[in-house]
C-alpha cells in the first residue's frame, strides 16, 4: 500500500465523522470532493495508478487493493464511521470491498450498485445502505417532467416528499377547507410565498397560486395531487 497524497489513513480524524470513499471513479471522486466540501475529512483509496494520479492533490488518497482485507485494516478503514464503496462496474471487486468493511465492524457502509441484483447483493452480504445512481436518477427525472413537481425525494417504502406548484382547486383556500389528507391522503408541510420565509402549515394557511407547496404521503398519491390541474 502506497502513500499518494500529504495525508493518510492515521492523520485523518474518524471519531469526527471521516468519510473513507472506495474507489475514485467518477462516482467516487465526484462523492469524495461534495463530501471535502461540506467540511468533513475525507480519504479517498484507489488502486488504478492512473486514477491516483489524476486526483493527487485534489484530495487525500492511498493507493491500495480495498478487496484485500488486510489492506483495509493497515489503513485504519475500521476507524471510519462512514465508508462508501464507489466501485460499481466491478461487481466481484464491489462485493468483496463491501464484504470486508462489514467484517470489519464499519457503522455505515454505504455501496454503488449497477443493477437491482446487484443492489440486492450487496443488502444480503451487510451493506446498511444501496444506491442506484442511474435508476434513482431516472426515477426522479422522470417525476419531476411528468408534472407539477419542482423537486421529488423518495423515502423507504414509498414514502415521498415533494415541492409543487398548487392545484387550482386548492388556490385561495385554507388547508382546514381543503381536508387534503382525507380528500387525497397527501399532507401539506408547508408553504413557501415570493419574499416570504417558509410557513409551516396549519389550517389557517390558505394557498395562493404563486406559492410553492411542500408536501408528504404516498408516491402513487403524491403522483395522483400533482397531476390534478
Amino acid at each position: 500500500m502506497d502513500d499518494a497524497g500529504p495525508h493518510r489513513g492515521k492523520d485523518m480524524d474518524p471519531g469526527q465523522g471521516g468519510v473513507l470513499v472506495i474507489g475514485m471513479g467518477r462516482f467516487g471522486s465526484r462523492l469524495a470532493l461534495r463530501v471535502e466540501a461540506l467540511g468533513r475529512d475525507v480519504l479517498g483509496v484507489e488502486k488504478d495508478p492512473e486514477l491516483i494520479r489524476r486526483w493527487s492533490g485534489r484530495l487525500p488518497l492511498v493507493e491500495a487493493d480495498a478487496t484485500d482485507p488486510d489492506a483495509l485494516e493497515q489503513l485504519g478503514a475500521q476507524d471510519f464511521p462512514v465508508s462508501v464503496v464507489g466501485v460499481g462496474t466491478a461487481i466481484e471487486a464491489s462485493v468483496l470491498i463491501t464484504s470486508n468493511l462489514v467484517d470489519l465492524g464499519t457503522s455505515q457502509v454505504w455501496a454503488k450498485a449497477i443493477s437491482t441484483e446487484h443492489a440486492r447483493i450487496l443488502q444480503r452480504i451487510g451493506a446498511h445502505h444501496v444506491v442506484l445512481p442511474e435508476t434513482d436518477a431516472a426515477e426522479r427525472v422522470a417525476h419531476l417532467v411528468s408534472g407539477k413537481l419542482l423537486d421529488y425525494i423518495e423515502f423507504e417504502d414509498g414514502f415521498t416528499i415533494v415541492k409543487m406548484r398548487p392545484p387550482k382547486e386548492t388556490i385561495g383556500f385554507t388547508l382546514g377547507k381543503l381536508e387534503l389528507r382525507r380528500k387525497y391522503g397527501v399532507t401539506l408541510i408547508g408553504v413557501k410565498s415570493p419574499g416570504q420565509e417558509f410557513e409551516y402549515a396549519t389550517d389557517q394557511t390558505r394557498i395562493s397560486s404563486d406559492d410553492l407547496l411542500i408536501v408528504s404521503g404516498d408516491t402513487t398519491l403524491l403522483d395522483r395531487f400533482a397531476s390534478r390541474p
